[in-house]
């Protein structure tokens, strides 16, 4: 993908708000039809046994929706949730559907036998420095010495400035949920996403 030469429109933190909002109200699209979607996405690019990390947000929803085909392909060896009894809504529902498969969701990161690391703890939403157990997530997740996707953006990573905040995920491939954000070519961006692939979840973007 070539996303210099690409006229999709990017979009900073509070458009992406809103356009699951008018996905929603405009389209009939609920959040946890996108989140499924997503998951889809991303697990699909999961191209060997994979270690899920997820945070409390939509974006660790994200994680927990590709972890669970990913049992389908023998490629889930451990998931990770921040706090599993803060997911709330969409996120929260992707968390019981994995459980109910037997899925465990462990409350740290574990990278043995993980041929790839999933970075869902971030999203668009981050406007300060990690800190706490996700900022030792982060960490880990860098020191662990295996390569990397993040969902829609590297954890740690400023959507609109493309400032680095410390820590940041380094990522190897980044996967963009919809429309890409605004700070993916600024500052630090280009040298922390790695890859880039533009994941379409079917919102009519001419219709926004």
């Amino acid at each position: 993908m070539n996303p210099e030469a690409n006229p999709i429109p990017t979009l900073n933190g509070a458009q992406v708000a809103e356009v699951d909002r008018v996905a929603a109200a405009r389209f009939s699209l609920p959040v946890e039809w996108l989140m499924e979607g997503a998951g889809w996405q991303i697990a699909r690019r999961c191209r060997g046994r994979t270690a899920v990390i997820c945070g409390k947000g939509s974006n660790g929803g994200d994680g927990l929706a590709a972890a669970r085909h990913l049992p389908n392909w023998g490629r889930l060896p451990s998931v990770a949730a921040l706090d599993r009894g803060a997911l709330q809504g969409a996120a929260a529902k992707m968390a019981a559907a994995l459980e109910a498969l037997g899925v465990e969701i462990v409350d740290q990161p574990r990278f043995e036998g993980s041929e790839l690391i999933l970075d869902a703890i971030f999203g668009t939403g981050l406007n300060r420095p990690p800190e706490g157990r996700a900022a030792e997530w982060i960490v880990a997740i860098n020191a662990a010495g295996k390569p990397v996707l993040a969902v829609d953006l590297p954890s740690g990573l400023d959507s609109d400035s493309g400032r680095a905040l410390t820590p940041t995920v380094r990522a190897d491939l980044t996967v963009t949920l919809g429309l890409p954000t605004a700070g993916r070519p600024l500052a630090e961006g280009p040298a922390l996403h790695g890859r880039l692939w533009l994941a379409d979840l079917g919102i009519p973007r001419s219709r926004l």
